[in-house]
């Protein structure tokens, strides 16, 4: 008995076919997630380098119209330090319109900050609960591929009315290869969910110091 791709795919039961083949289409998925975050990720960052220097400089001018005017442009709209900046800048020109007091002004221009870090590290976590639940559920889809291959096995054991190695060979076979799938695609969709989480964190913490350093700016022109 031959124990190729092809013929131990023939030799498959439904349920195991099925089972091999929605592992597949998860795997897909978490490579598709992984690559698509990545580049998201990438234009961040890119982004992020571009517009960073400029802002700086224009905050240390005292450019603050100039610096909300860049930080707001499309152009930046995926960059996490623009984001943040113009979300801060303009919740402290609004307070200031309203009438709070600097202090006020001060709180509200955080919050700013930290509503928009908020809504940034969401948009960065899209997929991530997919990938979480592929890596948890993968090694279980695989045990139903584990019960088609015992299944398959008993049947050998009927048709030919032996219960030697030759009768089960297929299906345990086929039981450990499935097994051994879904805890591939496992182990796949939590390495990408692992990678693509810390980078989250970074970015999220350089929000976080983003939003401090708008606060300290407005705090030091202030006092000038």
């Amino acid at each position: 008995m031959q124990f190729g791709l092809i013929e131990m795919w023939n030799a498959m039961a439904a349920l195991a076919k099925a089972v091999a083949v929605t592992l597949i289409i998860l795997s897909i998925i978490s490579i598709y997630f992984f690559i698509e975050r990545q580049l998201v990720f990438a234009r961040a960052r890119r982004k992020s380098k571009q517009i960073a220097p400029k802002l700086a400089q224009m905050l240390k001018a005292g450019q603050i119209k100039e610096a909300l005017t860049l930080s707001s442009k499309s152009e930046y709209k995926g960059s996490h330090l623009a984001r943040v900046t113009a979300a801060g800048i303009q919740e402290f020109f609004d307070g200031k319109e309203a009438g709070l007091s600097f202090e006020e002004q001060i709180e509200t221009a955080q919050r700013g900050c930290e509503r928009a870090t908020i809504l940034f590290v969401q948009e960065l976590k899209r997929g991530l609960s997919t990938l979480a639940t592929i890596a948890t559920s993968s090694p279980f889809i695989g045990l139903f591929g584990t019960i088609g291959g015992i299944i398959n096995a008993f049947r050998g054991m009927a048709l030919t009315g032996s219960g030697g190695i030759g009768a089960v060979a297929q299906g345990i076979a086929e039981a450990l290869i499935t097994t051994a799938f879904g805890i591939g695609v496992a182990i796949i969709a939590l390495w990408c969910f692992n990678i693509l989480n810390s980078k989250v964190e970074v970015y999220a913490a350089e929000m976080t110091n983003t939003t401090s350093q708008i606060v300290d700016f407005f705090i030091r022109k202030s006092e000038k």
